[in-house]
Order: structure tokens, then C-alpha cells, then sequence
């Protein structure tokens, strides 16, 4: 199984997390695709920088060409969210944001249909999306408000929607199975509040945190962003000590600032359990239902739904049910760890009145991703192996129709030219 660990033992904000995914692998084409697909104005400047050194990525957003300012929010009646200044950006200066755009702002539910019309992958915009509704949640329960009223200032909003976003496409290329986290330092000290100073870790980032395992290193710092802090919730991340690896890649991602003997960067390592790593076999749990009564559209919500919360797979076929009535049989791969949260959502969602939940046992084949270069630009091919064993290699299908799309050639033409140019580029 291939699995994450990350430690944020400098906190952990967006711009950490994706500069860590691209230190161990993500591929930066994919990310600036991502960017564009989002058509903000926005663009991306990737540097490595020295954090008492180590070597690490920091990534930062422009918008239009400047820096983008970091988030605010607020509440209908123009108090400004609780930490209001940086929704994703991480460890900022705090002062001097509070008011330039303040009579330009998003709602959640602009956000929310911003990114259910991208052209980015089902599983991608559905775990964004449920990341700013950790966001708009904690917000809401904050300031004692309907999370309809809790909007996002537009520059700060750019940020934060590119720094999600980004981020759970980053998370989705890099093809984990489960994500693991150490506790997270929030750091210390005191900011600047919508109504004056307030503790560190921010009443939203509390709020979020909530469940996890937290500490203060005693750095006078807000070191946990609310973004940060929901990205690990949006992440399922289970929480402890490192678990047994086999660590292929590693990455550190650099937060803004540097003060003296704190390395302020975020470490990502990814590898393989040693069952998979041994190629054996692993348990996963079956959840099944037949359906004779459901609209087809809330049966595709429900499968994009179940891949958001952590589903291996999900699949849908038609059967013959008692009476003769055609309906859909609705099948969910899941890790134990997320079968409770799957029945919740296939109960709430569809019509059933019964699962049926079994543990089968499967033999999977280690995967890797081998990005290519083509004459339209750079594919990325998953690549299937068991011991060093190829079986099979497979252009990814989003990036040769984005760019059999832009260029105006035919898919098939695409998905031949690379997988010749991986061919190539292994003999």
C-alpha cells in the first residue's frame, strides 16, 4: 500500500504541503495545468529556497502578476473572520490586510460552483470543495452564523481557492492509499483578530485541529493556518508516530519566514507498506447495495461523494432485480479505517434500506507515475510493476485529452505518441 507521512513540526499551511508534493515528485506541468484550468488570473512562482539548511520548495501564488494578498473572511455583517489574513498562505505578516478589497468577496457557495465547473478530475473537486467547507464550517460556528453568510475577500479568495485546489490535485497525483500525520505544532504568541489579540492557535484553526494531536515548540508564531489545518482534515490523515515504510521519496515544503535555529518547513515522505512493498496481498472491505428507485444523478453524486471520503474505488452496473425492475448495483472498495463514514453517506444519500459489507482480500501491483515530454508538452504515465517486473504502462487519460483538447489532435494520437516517448525513454 502506498501511503504519506507528513510532519509538520514547523505547522503546516498550503503553500508548505505543495511545496513538499513537488519536492517528492508532483509534477510542476500539472500543477500550473491546474492553475489555468482554475482561470482566475493566477499563476505560480516556485523557488528553492534555504531554511536553515535544508533545502526546500516555496511556492507562491500571483495574482495578476503581484503576490496575492492572504485570505480574509467574513460574516454578513462585515466582521472579519477570526484569523483574516491568511486562508492558505502561511505564516505571513499579519498587519496592514484588513481592508483593501473588503467591497470585493466571495461566498462559499461562489466557490463551491467556481470549482464544480473546472475541468479537473471528479475526486479533485470533490475534496476541495469539502476542504472550504471545513473552512466556512469552522468560520460559521465561530462568528455564531449560517455558513451562507461566510464570504472570502476576493484577492485573499484567489489564494485560498489556488491553494486548496492545487494542493488536493498535488495529493491525488501523488496516489496515496492512506495519509499519516505527526502532531502538529501551532506555534505560540499572539495575533491580530477580527476584534482585537487573541492566542495562538486562532479560534477557527482550534476549531479545525479539534481531534488532532497538537503541541506549542514555545516559537512565538501562528505556525497552523486555517487552511492548513483543514487540508490535513480534508486529507483524512490518521495521527501518531511514523508508520513501517519503505520511503521512496521525500520532500520539504518552506513556509515564509525563517526565524534563527527554527527551520520552518514541512516534511513529506512517501513509500510502501511492507506488505505491498513485499507485493502481498491486502484486505478491503466490499459495500454493496442494489438500488431499483434512485435518480441516476444522485447515484453518480453519491460515487463522487464516496471517492472524496477516502474510497478506493467505486463502481455502478445495471441488474435485474425481484419483480423484474432493472436497477443499479452500487459496489464501494474501502480500508476499514473509512467503512463507518461510507455507510453514513450511502444511508443519508440514497433510497437503500440495507448493505451488504464483506472483507475480500486483493493482490495489487506497485504503481509510479513517469512524467514524459511530448511535442504538445509533458504527459505523465502510470506505470505497474511487481518486483521490478513491468506489466503495464497507460498515458493518464486527463492529460492527453487536455492536451488533445488545446492542440486540437486526436486523443488516440496523443496516448500513442506517449507512450512511445516512455518507451523510448526506458530503453
Amino acid at each position: 500500500m502506498r501511503i504519506a507521512y507528513l510532519e509538520p513540526f514547523a505547522g503546516v499551511s498550503g503553500d508548505m504541503l505543495l511545496g513538499a508534493f513537488i519536492q517528492a515528485g508532483v509534477s510542476v506541468d500539472l500543477l500550473r495545468q491546474t492553475v489555468d484550468a482554475l482561470a482566475l488570473g493566477a499563476s505560480l512562482d516556485i523557488q528553492t529556497v534555504d531554511r536553515s539548511g535544508i533545502s526546500s520548495i516555496k511556492v507562491n501564488v500571483l495574482v495578476e502578476g503581484r503576490l496575492a494578498e492572504t485570505a480574509h473572511t467574513h460574516n454578513h455583517d462585515h466582521s472579519h473572520g477570526e484569523h483574516g489574513h491568511h486562508h492558505g498562505s502561511g505564516h505571513h505578516d499579519h498587519e496592514g490586510h484588513s481592508h483593501h478589497h473588503a467591497h470585493e468577496a466571495r461566498a462559499l457557495s461562489d466557490i463551491l460552483t467556481l470549482i464544480k465547473k473546472t475541468s479537473l478530475q471528479e475526486p479533485v473537486k470533490a475534496r476541495a470543495s469539502r476542504t472550504f467547507e471545513l473552512l466556512g464550517a469552522a468560520e460559521a460556528k465561530i462568528h455564531g452564523v449560517p455558513i451562507e453568510s461566510i464570504h472570502f475577500h476576493e484577492v485573499g479568495a484567489v489564494d485560498a481557492i489556488v491553494d486548496v485546489v492545487l494542493t488536493v490535485a498535488a495529493a491525488h497525483a501523488l496516489e496515496i492509499d492512506a495519509w499519516y500525520c505527526s502532531p502538529l505544532n501551532v506555534g505560540g504568541g499572539t495575533i491580530e483578530c477580527a476584534h482585537g489579540r487573541f492566542p495562538v492557535p486562532a479560534p477557527a484553526t482550534a476549531d479545525l485541529l479539534r481531534g488532532a494531536p497538537t503541541y506549542s515548540s514555545g516559537i512565538a508564531m501562528e505556525l497552523v493556518t486555517p487552511t492548513g489545518a483543514a487540508l490535513v482534515r480534508a486529507l483524512d490523515c490518521q495521527f501518531g508516530t511514523a508508520p513501517a515504510m519503505r520511503v521512496s521519496a521525500i520532500g520539504y515544503g518552506a513556509g515564509t519566514r525563517n526565524p534563527s535555529g527554527f527551520a520552518n518547513v514541512l516534511r513529506l515522505s512517501v513509500g510502501e507498506t511492507e506488505d505491498s512493498a513485499n507485493s502481498a496481498g491486502e484486505v478491503v472491505t466490499v459495500i454493496e447495495t442494489a438500488l431499483d428507485d434512485l435518480s441516476p444523478q444522485v447515484i453518480a453524486y453519491v460515487m463522487e461523494q464516496a471517492l472524496a471520503l477516502g474510497a478506493l474505488d467505486v463502481m455502478c452496473s445495471p441488474v435485474l432485480m425481484k419483480k423484474n425492475r432493472p436497477g443499479n448495483l452500487l459496489t464501494i472498495l474501502a480500508e476499514r479505517k473509512n467503512v463507518a463514514r461510507l455507510e453514513e453517506l450511502v444511508f443519508r444519500e440514497t433510497s437503500t434500506l440495507g448493505l451488504r459489507i464483506r472483507e475480500e482480500r486483493r493482490s495489487i501491483l506497485d504503481r509510479k507515475h513517469v512524467s514524459v515530454k511530448t511535442e504538445w508538452g509533458t504527459i505523465r504515465v502510470k506505470v505497474a510493476s511487481r518486483e521490478g517486473r513491468e506489466f503495464h504502462a497507460a498515458p493518464e487519460f486527463e492529460d492527453c485529452r487536455k492536451i488533445a483538447e488545446e492542440n486540437g489532435v486526436p486523443l488516440k494520437r496523443v496516448q500513442e505518441t506517449a507512450l512511445q516517448a516512455y518507451r523510448q525513454a526506458v530503453v
